[in-house]
């Protein structure tokens, strides 16, 4: 866990519910710098197909949104910026309304298959897709492009890799690809060989 991670969420309240929970609070740098991200987090973040994004209303509720798209549609632009192109969905701009209010955004980027988990923390800047069309393009190619509303520029404040306990092994569509793949192909030789042997698979 980063020095910045600890100095944003460990609040004198969370300090005390450490202390009585655990017996004791877990200590805070104080005054830290922004982190930044190393190859493992920007290569982890750019195989992504999709993390989950809290922001906080004007009424001081949470929302939470998940975010989806190809591989490579969320990036690190640089050590401290990460963007991803904001697709069109149910027209309800709930998060777009939230960051116009208060730019601080909680980001939970899951690998279910490996139980992997990294959580940033982050403040979300709009860009019209007309003023940086190459990252447009590059986050939103081909087809997809005509689904991008516009681009969010993630300034990184914090994040942590989170311990992989009680998150559950899921996979993807591609991810099973080559093992059903494998299986189908073995099947297609038994019933190849029970038709040379005239039975009926």
């Amino acid at each position: 866990m980063t020095a910045r991670y600890r100095d944003l969420l460990f609040t004198d309240a969370v300090r005390e519910a450490q202390a009585a929970l655990n017996g004791r609070a877990f200590g805070s740098a104080g005054a830290s710098a922004p982190d930044r991200l190393g190859p493992d987090e920007a290569a982890f973040i750019a195989s992504r197909e999709s993390f989950y994004m809290a922001t906080v209303s004007a009424s001081g509720w949470p929302y939470v949104q998940h975010r989806g798209g190809p591989p490579g549609f969320v990036q690190a632009l640089d050590p401290g910026r990460l963007a991803f192109v904001d697709l069109r969905g149910n027209r309800q701009y709930i998060s777009l309304g939230n960051v116009a209010g208060d730019a601080r955004a909680a980001l939970f980027f899951m690998d279910y298959a490996r139980q992997g988990r990294l959580k940033a923390l982050a403040r979300i800047e709009v860009v019209a897709l007309e003023a940086e069309p190459a990252l447009a393009d590059a986050l939103a190619p081909g087809p997809l492009r005509e689904k991008a509303e516009r681009l969010m520029i993630l300034h990184l404040e914090a994040f942590d890799w989170n311990c992989n306990q009680h998150i559950t092994p899921r996979w993807t569509e591609a991810e099973l690809a080559p093992a059903i793949g494998k299986l189908h192909a073995r099947i297609r030789e038994l019933e190849a060989r029970l038709a040379a042997l005239g039975e009926t698979p």
